[in-house]
């Protein structure tokens, strides 16, 4: 049950991830996050009044409100650096967030076996090599490298706090509940003063209502990637679900070759791998 739970959020964390790199090349970042957080908010609103989730209310919901305001500054950032591209390459730098627990773990002294130290080097290593070094052809633009990690250290925190959140998959529920609406406020403040500014918040064509359905795909992807995690971590060991969980860049970048044609450098290639190596090291470790 575990392996299946987390190959499921593998997959939707994935598919999310590719949506909205997609969807933020037409539309703006901001306006991304805010409509497919409100809808997934609409629905998790839904679940937690229809299984009584009220009840779970208490002061660990401030750490789901805490990842709520963070996880617009991830998401924006993610999005952002997948609409840059290549998907192939910013989705795999992202699993990078796994490095927060670790960096918890020494904070409270804790210290890393030889697989965490070895993850370490090699993730740092995937992540210049997947910056596209000057050797032939066009490098990865490094604000592009810098938005994805940012993202990652957003995620990883934001993980960290809903781990912290609820102790019951309906507290899960009414934490979730609360981050998104968090998510939504945080978002819907930045994306008026982004206006206030002179930026857009629709393309200038209009409201793309006709994306509707894969804005709601992306914010309820999202949300039960959360939700299966969970569960995956709740029935076996939680190394082996964030193992499992940590493969969805392969989903996104199969994605992008599949829908985008998308083709990678060498090196591109080989630093997008190690990162996501790196990343597994650090999980088992």
């Amino acid at each position: 049950m575990t392996a299946f739970f987390a190959l499921t959020t593998s997959l939707l964390w994935g598919l999310a991830d590719f949506g909205g790199g997609l969807l933020t090349r037409r539309t703006p970042a901001l306006t991304v996050v805010v409509v497919s957080q409100a809808v997934a908010a609409a629905v998790l609103g839904a679940v937690v009044v229809a299984t009584g989730g009220w009840s779970e209310a208490g002061p660990r919901l401030w750490f789901a409100f805490a990842a709520g305001l963070i996880g617009p500054v991830a998401l924006l950032s993610f999005y952002q650096a997948l609409a840059l591209g290549p998907m192939g390459v910013v989705s795999p730098i992202a699993t990078l967030s796994v490095a927060v627990p670790v960096g918890v773990g020494l904070f409270l002294g804790e210290r890393p076996g030889l697989l965490q130290a070895a993850g370490i080097a090699v993730a740092v290593t995937g992540v210049v090599l997947a910056g596209g070094p000057q050797l032939r052809g066009a490098a990865v633009q490094r604000r592009t490298v810098l938005l994805t990690l940012v993202a990652a250290l957003g995620f990883g925190t934001v993980f960290a706090l809903i781990t912290e959140a609820s102790t019951s998959v309906t507290g899960l529920f009414l934490a979730l509940f609360v981050q998104r609406v968090t998510n939504v406020a945080v978002g819907g403040v930045a994306l008026a003063a982004s206006v206030r500014r002179g930026g857009a918040a629709v393309p200038e064509d209009g409201f793309p209502w006709a994306s509707m359905p894969a804005l709601a795909f992306v914010g309820l992807a999202d949300v039960a990637a959360n939700g299966t995690y969970a569960v995956a971590a709740q029935h076996g060991p939680v190394t082996v679900a964030a193992v499992l969980a940590s493969l969805y860049p392969v989903v996104t970048a199969l994605a992008a070759r599949g829908f985008l044609s998308e083709r990678l450098r060498a090196v591109q290639a080989a630093g997008a791998g190690l990162a996501l190596v790196g990343t597994l090291l650090l999980a088992t470790g």
